[in-house]
């Protein structure tokens, strides 16, 4: 493939170290080239708009913004770019979370750089692409009726709005933080917090928080 005829990539990850890892490991790749950076999910929404790269290579637990809903929005307004989350949770909710948010692929970060690369390479030919213990646990999942659309978990009863309430929750945030973060009423966000604790039958904000954790809406 000529220089000219490089895919451009966005490289989306909060952790300085990685992400300057991943810029080397795709820039000394003949057919890619690294356009641009982004640290959280909100600035990956604006990158994306502005450069509207070929494939965003997106971690998804990362502060103020996570990955999943990063991807929710950037397949609204740039629905031609190719997604590959590039993640360390391989659990099946998540997994299929990421998925019906428009991902075009889910790879995890003990893949060797060559498993990656062949990944990036897939998912830019338009190839879906999943790690293979995260294709095993969802085909088991599958197999195991979990996927029945008349089975609801908790956390699929959330809508977008009560995660980024949760996330800012988890790292820490008051309501009035909260609110100024999310340009909503303080009254707003109590009634968020209230919708959280009904829903997922958790009763204080050290629960909330565990869960958010566990749902790796909060980078630890």
């Amino acid at each position: 493939m000529a220089n000219s005829e490089k895919k451009s990539v966005l490289i989306v990850e909060d952790h300085t170290l990685i992400r300057e890892g991943l810029r080397s490991l795709l820039s000394a790749h003949p057919d890619l080239e690294v356009v641009g950076e982004a640290g959280d999910g909100r600035e990956a929404i604006q990158q994306a708009e502005k450069l509207c790269p070929a494939l965003i290579l997106m971690d998804l637990s990362m502060p103020r913004m996570g990955g999943v809903e990063a991807i929710r929005e950037i397949k609204k307004i740039r629905p031609t770019i190719k997604i590959l989350a590039l993640t360390v949770n391989d659990s099946e909710e998540y997994v299929l979370a990421t998925l019906k948010a428009g991902a075009d692929g889910y790879i995890l970060k003990d893949s060797s750089h060559a498993e990656l690369i062949q990944a990036i390479m897939n998912v830019l030919g338009g190839k879906r692409v999943l790690s293979p213990s995260v294709s095993e646990k969802v085909i088991e999942g599958y197999l195991a009726g979990k996927k029945s659309e008349t089975f609801q978990t908790p956390w699929d009863s959330l809508t977008q709005r009560e995660r980024e309430v949760l996330k800012l929750i988890g790292e820490g945030h008051k309501s009035k933080e909260i609110a100024d973060y999310l340009c909503i009423s303080l009254h707003t966000v109590e009634k968020h917090r209230s919708n959280l604790m009904e829903k997922l039958n958790l009763h204080s904000v050290s629960a909330l928080t565990s869960y958010a954790i566990e749902k790796g809406l909060v980078v630890k």
